[in-house]
């Protein structure tokens, strides 16, 4: 019985095909999975948080960012675009392809109204205000 190493091959038809040369034999594949999250940067100054969201593939209409007093939450649909030719045909790709999302929590309520959102190069760029603290006022006692 041979064991098969995860981290060399993803299948036991992987493992059939090993010893053959990848130049005749390529597997049709039609999008990878999904990653496990969106993978982001914030930082914060004293005004706002800065986040900057890797969303490659999507189109800045299928993103969804919806804020909540200190929760941000960030969603985007993601779709293949086939093309066909005639002449050719598709053998893999690696692109993947359906929803990502993610939902995190900042130390500050956040100023929708003063807030602004940008998507250039498959990167979400949140410019956060943080909401002013109201400041506090004196009761006077009658």
């Amino acid at each position: 019985m041979s064991s098969i190493n995860p981290l060399v091959s993803n299948s036991l038809f992987d493992e059939l095909f090993r010893g053959m040369n990848p130049g005749y034999f390529v597997k049709p594949l039609h999008g990878d999975p999904l990653p496990a999250q969106i993978k982001m940067d914030v930082k914060e100054n004293p005004g706002e948080f800065i986040i900057h969201a890797e969303i490659p593939g999507a189109s800045k209409e299928n993103i969804h960012v919806d804020i909540d007093g200190e929760v941000i939450s960030i969603r985007a649909q993601i779709s293949q675009i086939d093309s066909s030719n005639k002449d050719e045909k598709t053998l893999r790709t690696e692109r993947y392809y359906g929803e990502v999302s993610r939902s995190f929590k900042l130390s500050s309520e956040i100023d929708e109204q003063a807030s602004k959102a940008a998507y250039d190069n498959g990167v979400l760029t949140l410019n956060l205000a943080k909401k002013q603290k109201k400041s506090g006022q004196r009761l006077t006692v009658a």
